[in-house]
């Protein structure tokens, strides 16, 4: 251990689970470092900064709301497991991918990777350095996907600009991702 200063807040919308774990925080002696609040990430004014944001199964356009306070305090590090990605699945239309998308198993599919890909691409051009990784063998869990994003010095680099092809795929699709709008 490095014995760092850390403080740690962990937020959900469920009563017993902030009760569950403050209790187990304390009983595990971390109580002043860690503790965990009812509260919705896209209204949480609790810190002005962080270093890091974890986001664990945040359903649908909550891991939106969580990346784009990551963004906005300047996190240096942003780790988000996405949950129930229904925003895309209820809003693609594209004549092309019609006969794939008439399935609904794999449009729900298509639409949770297109989704998160488009996190990824948006972190990117934020100034992230960004990975989706699978971290859970498909064996124990479908949701099993993790972006990384590690907030990079642009100083001396190339700037790479995603804009163009996120606003192809968009268009392609006929989406608009909750993301791209809170980060304009």
């Amino acid at each position: 251990m490095r014995n760092r200063a850390v403080q740690i807040t962990g937020l959900d919308l469920k009563e017993d689970v902030i009760d569950r774990c403050n209790a187990l925080a304390e009983e595990l002696r971390y109580a002043g470092d860690l503790h965990f609040e009812k509260g919705d990430i896209s209204t949480y004014a609790g810190a002005d900064s962080v270093d890091m944001v974890v986001s664990l199964h945040a359903c649908d356009k909550a891991t939106d709301y969580a990346l784009d306070k990551a963004v906005k305090w300047g996190a240096k590090v942003i780790l988000a497991v996405p949950c129930c990605q229904h925003e895309l699945n209820g809003q693609i239309r594209c004549e092309a991918l019609q006969p794939l998308l008439k399935y609904g198993v794999i449009r729900e599919r298509m639409a949770a990777l297109v989704t998160d890909a488009l996190r990824a691409d948006l972190l990117e051009q934020q100034g992230y350095e960004t990975q989706i990784l699978e971290f859970i063998d498909m064996e124990h869990t479908p949701k099993n996907l993790l972006i990384r994003a590690v907030k990079r010095d642009r100083t001396g680099m190339k700037a790479k600009s995603l804009c163009g092809d996120i606003q192809g795929v968009t268009e392609f699709l006929h989406v608009t991702p909750t993301l791209e709008q809170l980060l304009k």
